[in-house]
């Protein structure tokens, strides 16, 4: 597969347009705007945070 073009790309934003329609492309990027917000908050949360380790080797 090679790379999309100019009018590979406006036909499937014209596709998308189709199908959903103008004032439903407005509520789908915002779901996928906070759904992608949620994924990045969750994956900063499953990392120690680098201060904790900290207070840990003081109380050792």
């Amino acid at each position: 597969m090679g790379r999309l073009g100019l009018t590979e790309i406006l036909v499937i934003v014209g596709i998308v347009i189709l199908l959903f329609g103008g004032k439903k492309i407005p509520e789908l990027m915002k779901g996928l705007g906070s759904g992608i917000k949620e994924f990045k908050n969750a994956a900063k949360d499953d990392q120690p945070a680098p201060s904790a380790k900290k207070e840990e080797e003081e109380i050792k």
